[in-house]
Parts: C-alpha cells; sequence; structure tokens
C-alpha cells in the first residue's frame, strides 16, 4: 500500500534505519518483509525468535521523535500480541485501534482482541471497520 516493496533498512550508528516513504521522511516502515532476501518468502519463526525480532523493532529502530507508532499485527492473541504489548509497555501506549471486516470470522477474532486488551490492561481508542 505504501510502495515499498524492494526497500531494505540498514544499521545505523543508534540502530537500525527505518525505511521512509515520504521525501520528507514523516511516515517511516519496519517490516520483517525487509529483511527477506525473496519477497514470497515465507517466515518460519518460533516465538522466541520472533518475540526477540519485535522486541529489536521496538527498541533497536532509530525512529526518531514520533507523533505516533502503529503496529499492524495478524488477527488472533498469540504470543506475538503479548510480546508487542510488553515491548511497548515501558513506553505508555495510548492504547489500540482494532480494525476489523463485517465477516463473522473477523467479528469473532475482534470479540477476542477486545477481551486481550481488557485482560492486559490496553485501552481500546477505536474500532475500525474496514471494506
Amino acid at each position: 500500500m505504501l510502495r515499498a516493496q524492494g526497500r531494505a533498512v540498514h544499521q545505523g550508528d543508534s540502530g537500525w534505519v527505518p525505511v521512509f516513504v515520504d521525501r520528507e521522511q514523516s511516515i517511516s516502515l519496519m517490516s520483517v518483509g525487509f529483511l527477506l532476501e525473496q519477497p514470497d518468502e515465507a517466515v518460519v519463526w518460533r516465538g522466541p525468535k520472533k518475540n526477540a525480532l519485535i522486541k529489536q523493532f521496538v527498541s533497536d529502530v532509530a525512529w526518531g521523535q514520533l507523533d505516533y507508532l502503529l503496529v499492524d499485527t495478524p488477527p488472533g492473541t498469540s504470543d506475538e500480541h503479548m510480546a508487542v504489548v510488553d515491548a511497548l509497555r515501558p513506553h505508555s501506549p495510548l492504547g489500540a485501534l482494532v480494525v476489523t471486516t463485517p465477516q463473522a470470522v473477523s467479528v469473532g477474532d475482534v470479540r477476542r482482541e477486545l477481551t486481550f486488551c481488557r485482560k492486559v490492561g490496553l485501552r481500546v481508542i477505536g474500532l475500525v471497520e474496514n471494506m
């Protein structure tokens, strides 16, 4: 969506330098996709490796001054979601913006995600229905 395919991150003096999508460098991205050799390559990692990368994305990326940090996660309430919440907790996140589609399976996922947010003490700041 942001036309960042084929871009790569690199190591800078203060950590990984994210990919910037505009000349003003006001929108920056970090994705495991930037670390893959081939864009269609599957990421087959177990919990500890995935969780370590999530923590690195929060702590070892030279984000600079941020107005907002959006973290896009797959549907569900997995270990990755816990790793994101744990990594961001020291930074006092505003909360979660939950995105859904009108299909029944998506609505069921969102119900579980809302329960997840409540259980981990993460405020839900919005719910968006896409499509």
